[in-house]
């Protein structure tokens, strides 16, 4: 009896180590998610697992973030009015040229469809982006 377990210990040994190499050939996993809350932010990955904010990492796609660019451009050539025949000119027109910082609004929001990654053995998901973007 006793040599039977040893060998079926053996032989489970033997499979984790097989799959245990097999894994270690993917140093990456690539998972599909959908966001089921907001806040607290929460991920249903593939319909196995629901991932916390303690389990994720976001990456800037998917957050709110301020960004600078450069603008250059006039605040308006002229508005029709409500008659629709007529243009007249708004009553301050000027340029923006430069730098300026934008709010890029991009955060989670329920229903969002994600793509992540699990490094090999980790307890950490990344959420790369969104799929298909932000409507």
């Amino acid at each position: 009896m006793s040599s039977l377990a040893d060998a079926n210990g053996l032989v489970e040994a033997m499979k984790r180590a097989a799959r245990d190499e097999r894994e270690s050939s993917k140093p990456v996993n690539v998972y599909f998610g959908e966001v089921v809350s907001k806040s607290p932010l929460k991920i249903n990955v593939e319909q196995k697992m629901v991932l916390g904010e303690q389990q994720l990492v976001l990456a800037r796609n998917v957050t709110d973030y301020m960004t600078t660019v450069t603008v250059q451009w006039t605040t308006g050539e002229g508005v029709l009015p409500s008659d629709g025949e007529t243009a007249v000119p708004p009553p301050h027109v000027h340029g923006i040229v430069g730098t300026q910082n934008f709010m890029m609004h991009n955060a989670l929001e329920a229903g969002d469809q994600v793509i992540l990654l699990r490094q090999q053995e980790g307890q950490k998901f990344i959420v790369v982006d969104r799929i298909g973007g932000k409507g």
